[in-house]
């Protein structure tokens, strides 16, 4: 069985919105119990990560560790069509992810204790976000 799902996220601009218990509720909803379920978002400008859910520092201290490796506004970078943030947003994705692959078990995505999915918005404005999950499995 392989079922197809979208999703939209918004963002208020950068950082990191929890799209564990979203992704969870599809998983259940296609009757899926053993399987895969990939997670794929549309943009060059934001990722997904598997990160700590139980402490916001380890996100906050991410995005502190981003801003350092790749600031905003840096010389260095052409590419700034959008503003300062383009080019690094850009960088920030290609050194995350824009797609994972979760095992299912027993109906939902079988993650460890203090994992959870986060959307990764690189952007320091808000921005309306796709995703497409691909769930498959028996």
């Amino acid at each position: 069985m392989i079922h197809q799902e979208s999703l939209s996220v918004t963002t208020q601009g950068r950082g990191t919105y929890d799209i564990t218990r979203t992704v969870q509720q599809q998983v259940r909803a296609s009757g899926v119990r053993i399987g895969l379920c990939h997670v794929f978002v549309h943009h060059t400008s934001a990722s997904l990560i598997l990160c700590e859910n139980a402490d916001p520092t380890v996100r906050s201290d991410l995005d502190a560790f981003m801003a350092r490796l790749v600031p905003d506004g840096d010389r260095l970078f052409e590419h700034s069509d959008e503003g300062p943030d383009d080019m690094p947003a850009h960088i920030r994705a290609i050194l995350t992810q824009v797609e994972l692959t979760l095992p299912i078990r027993a109906g939902v995505c079988d993650l460890g204790t203090w994992q959870g999915l986060y959307l990764y918005e690189h952007r320091t404005h808000g921005h309306r976000r796709r995703i497409t999950l691909t769930i498959q499995g028996e």
